[in-house]
């Protein structure tokens, strides 16, 4: 079994999180990913404060196992959101979407554990400074809001600038993702878009489908213009922001333009007018598995590749 600090501190098996996507990390993927001794997180992101309480409580009835839960900062409502984490006494709570240094203290002072993504060293540079507990070195592969630097090159070079257990996320789906992260220095990884294809994600099952039919180069990134590039599957939806933005559209026009586009493809499966977050490891996916079958695969397929590397060294 593959133990790193990431284990000791979170309390679980394994040194795997899952992502906490808007709409598709729900108590249930959330419970099952803590059930198979990974850390499920539920996502907050487009919730209201009362919908993430019950999420967070429904959690509970459905696992006795650590998880956690994610907002992004730049929702609406992300304080009272936060507040939430601290009423229902949240275990661990992961922030990204920008600087999260104005949230921290009331989250610290409650004994949570405080993980935010960073998609730069110079932010990850900063989160050590006011005492987060580990940081995510989230790589531009990922789905979704994005940054600029891919995960190979971030993720060491945040290793090697914080004194803190850095997890790496963005463009891993297997074991030899895992095994990969371990070798550039981190403790662990987290995943979003392989999650999705369980079969506890409450996604649509199209969502899901669009994601295992995907190849290599079947993502592509838009919103780089305003500065909030989003990588989704190429579709309708994606292609028509993409057309406006080069037509110099406004942010406001374009940010109207999607809303509520993302929750019209994971919840309703609207392949047309939806938005297909996810990440360029979708060309890796193909199959749906329960979440149980799918860390027990990563693990095993990490621990097979670190004992045939480990056997290069000779004798």
């Amino acid at each position: 079994m593959i133990r790193t600090p990431l284990c000791g501190m979170l309390g679980i098996e394994h040194p795997i999180l899952q992502g906490g996507m808007a709409w598709a990390a729900t108590a249930e993927l959330a419970a099952a990913v803590s059930n198979a001794g990974a850390l499920g997180i539920v996502g907050a992101g487009n919730a209201s404060p009362e919908a993430v309480r019950q999420e967070l409580r429904r959690t509970r009835e459905l696992t006795d196992r650590p998880f956690g839960a994610n907002v992004p900062i730049f929702t609406a409502g992300a304080e009272e959101t936060l507040q939430v984490f601290i009423d229902e006494k949240v275990s661990v709570v992961t922030i990204g979407g920008g600087n999260a240094g104005p949230y921290l203290e009331p989250l610290q002072q409650a004994g949570i554990r405080v993980i935010p993504v960073v998609a730069s060293v110079a932010l990850a540079r900063r989160m050590a400074r006011q005492g987060v507990d580990a940081l995510i070195a989230e790589g531009m592969e990922s789905g979704g809001h994005i940054g600029d630097v891919a995960t190979l090159p971030l993720v060491p070079q945040v290793v090697d600038a914080v004194d803190l257990p850095v997890i790496a996320a963005g463009g891993i789906a297997d074991g030899r993702g895992l095994a990969a992260a371990l070798a550039l220095g981190a403790v662990g990884i987290q995943m979003g878009t392989r999650f999705i294809c369980t079969t506890e994600c409450q996604a649509h099952p199209n969502y899901k489908q669009k994601i295992v039919k995907a190849h290599d180069r079947s993502t592509m990134v838009a919103g780089g213009s305003f500065g909030h590039p989003v990588r989704s599957i190429r579709g309708p939806f994606i292609r028509r922001f993409e057309k406006l933005e080069r037509k110099g559209c406004s942010e406001e026009e374009l940010m109207a333009f999607g809303a509520g586009t993302l929750q019209a493809a994971v919840v309703d499966g609207d392949m047309v007018h939806g938005s297909v977050m996810a990440g360029q490891c979708a060309g890796l996916v193909d199959d749906v598995v329960p979440a149980k079958v799918l860390v027990e695969r990563i693990v095993a397929q990490a621990e097979a590749i670190i004992r045939r590397n480990a056997a290069l060294l000779g004798p």
